[in-house]
């Protein structure tokens, strides 16, 4: 199996980790990827020219959420996504808030690098750190634990994902709205595999890395 990525993407990520933690890493061959060169076989495998894109025996399979799932049934299933029930539905939408904080974040970071100097939209950016922070709230109002050891389910594997890439990127400090969460992180890197080899590059020290 090929994976496109590069190494700062929060959803590639995720996506190695999984790997990492259904003991299927060494199957997988890591081939970088640039989204913004014209050139780059992403855009012929996946057409909407993003990554994650796992390919495996000539097909494609994208996103980040499918390439998991699939990972998960390749293991066996019900190992980091639930067979089915609310145990299904909760893991899921918990990954979907993760993702969709990421969204945002990388939409913060795409106003700085892509707009022309001057011409960012200090609105829009605000609309999406808002999205960042109701999100955070959320997630503390929960009072998370994290207990599942060395087999966290896909929510989880988000939710450590998003955390680290809001310390990468800086688009605002998620201890301000999420501060119980660091001892969240601490047990997640603690017990995780895979955790410290999927780290961003020069990611902040912290006291779980």
């Amino acid at each position: 199996m090929i994976l496109r990525s590069a190494l700062p993407s929060p959803f590639g990520r995720m996506v190695k980790l999984s790997a990492y933690i259904l003991g299927m890493m060494d199957q997988i061959e890591v081939e970088l990827s640039n989204t913004m060169d014209a050139d780059d076989t992403i855009r012929q495998q996946n057409p909407l020219g993003k990554i994650p894109a796992l390919i495996v025996d000539g097909q494609v399979i994208y996103d980040s959420r499918v390439i998991m799932e699939y990972l998960d049934m390749k293991a066996g299933g019900g190992k980091i996504l639930p067979a089915g029930g609310d145990a299904r539905v909760d893991t899921l939408v918990r990954l979907a808030l993760a993702c969709g904080i990421m969204d945002a974040a990388l939409l913060v970071i795409y106003e700085g690098r892509f707009r022309p100097e001057g011409m960012q939209v200090e609105s829009f950016v605000e609309y999406q750190r808002d999205k960042i922070r109701r999100s955070l709230e959320h997630i503390a109002q929960q009072n998370l634990k994290y207990t599942n050891g060395a087999m966290p389910d896909m929510g989880e594997i988000g939710l450590a994902c998003c955390l680290d890439y809001l310390d990468f990127r800086k688009q605002l400090n998620w201890r301000d709205h999420a501060p119980d969460l660091a001892a969240w992180m601490t047990d997640f890197a603690a017990s995780v595999p895979g955790y410290h080899a999927t780290l961003p590059p020069e990611i902040d020290p912290a006291p779980w890395r």
